[in-house]
């Protein structure tokens, strides 16, 4: 299993939070994201599902 990036290639960083408003993902997750195991990736996931319910 893969799990595929959420990025939408039109980044625009919430100044306050600095989480992507696009994607949902932080700074460090956007960085970090092609050396995350596919398990982190999908905790990423899962919690930007949180976030944005």
């Amino acid at each position: 299993m893969t799990v595929e990036s959420p990025c939408l290639k039109i980044c625009s960083l919430d100044p306050q939070s600095r989480i992507c408003l696009a994607c949902g993902r932080s700074l460090a997750e956007i960085a970090g994201w092609s050396a995350m195991t596919d398990s982190e990736r999908q905790a990423v996931l899962d919690r930007i599902a949180r976030d944005r319910t």
